[in-house]
C-alpha cells in the first residue's frame, strides 16, 4: 500500500497535499488575521507574546521565523534586534507580509520563500528556528524538523507553538464543539470560506499529542526538549537545543 499522509481527517497521497494545503492558505492570506482574532478571541496575540519571550531573541542573533506568513512572529522578534528571516512555503501568505511590513515601516526582515522540508540555507548558520502554528501542515513533519536541526548553528533553539489536544476535563468538549460547528461557520462569514477552516481545525484533530510530537523533536537529534502546555495543552509551546 502506498504512503498517505493526513489533510485534514482525510487520508491522501503526500505529493497532494503540499498542493491542498497551498490553496488553503492563498484563500485564507487576507482574512487570516482577522480570522485568528475572532477564532480565539484574541488570545492568540497573548500566546505569540510568550512564546517569542520563551525564545528571548537577542540583537545581532540570525532567527529563521518559518511558516511565518503574515508576520506576526517576525515583527516581535525584529523589535528585540534580531534579524529575522521570514519563509514560508505560500508566496500569498508572504505578501501579505511584506505589505503588514510595509504599513509598520519596518525594512529590516528578509522575506524568502521555502518549504521547510528542502531548506536552501547552509549548514549551521541560525541561532534560533520558531514555527509558530505551522509545523501541522508540513506533509513530512520529520524531515521539516531535521531541516530546523541542520541549519541551527551548535547551542542554537528550536521553539515551536502549535496546538494540541487541552486534557483540562469539560473544557476539552466545550472547544471540541465549538471549533467543529462554529469556526467553519465564522470562516464563511469573515472570509468567505468555511471549507478551508474545517480543514484548519481537522488538521488539529489530527496533530500528535504533545509526549508524541516531543519524541519527534528528539529523533530529529534536540536534546533538553520540553514542553509548555497553555490552556491544558490546547495550545502547546515546544522546545529543544542543538548541542
Amino acid at each position: 500500500m502506498s504512503e498517505t499522509v493526513s489533510f485534514g481527517y482525510e487520508d491522501v497521497a503526500p505529493e497532494d497535499k503540499e498542493g491542498r494545503v497551498g490553496a488553503v492558505f492563498s484563500s485564507v492570506a487576507r482574512k487570516y488575521d482577522i480570522m485568528n482574532d475572532a477564532m480565539s478571541a484574541g488570545m492568540h496575540r497573548l500566546w505569540k507574546d510568550k512564546f517569542v519571550r520563551r525564545v528571548k531573541p537577542r540583537e545581532g542573533e540570525q532567527i529563521l521565523d518559518m511558516a511565518g506568513g503574515t508576520g506576526d512572529i517576525a515583527f516581535r522578534m525584529e523589535a528585540a534586534g534580531a534579524t529575522v528571516t521570514v519563509s514560508d512555503i505560500n508566496q500569498d501568505m508572504l505578501d501579505v507580509g511584506i505589505e503588514r511590513a510595509m504599513e509598520r515601516g519596518i525594512d529590516t526582515l528578509v522575506w524568502s520563500r521555502q518549504n521547510a522540508e528542502e531548506l536552501t540555507f547552509p549548514d549551521r548558520f541560525f541561532d534560533a528556528y520558531t514555527i509558530a502554528f505551522g509545523i501541522r501542515n508540513v506533509t513530512h513533519i520529520d524531515k521539516a524538523l531535521a531541516e530546523a536541526h541542520r541549519v541551527l548553528k551548535y547551542g542554537g533553539r528550536f521553539f515551536c507553538l502549535e496546538f494540541s489536544t487541552t486534557e483540562w476535563p469539560g473544557f476539552k468538549e466545550v472547544y471540541d464543539a465549538y471549533s467543529h460547528r462554529l469556526v467553519p461557520k465564522i470562516g464563511s462569514m469573515i472570509a468567505g470560506d468555511a471549507e478551508s477552516y474545517r480543514y484548519l481545525i481537522e488538521s488539529i484533530r489530527r496533530f500528535p499529542p504533545m509526549p508524541e510530537f516531543e519524541g519527534m523533536i528528539r529523533a530529529a537529534g534536540f536534546k533538553h526538549t520540553k514542553v509548555e502546555p497553555i490552556l491544558g495543552g490546547l495550545v502547546a509551546i515546544h522546545s529543544g537545543w542543538k548541542v
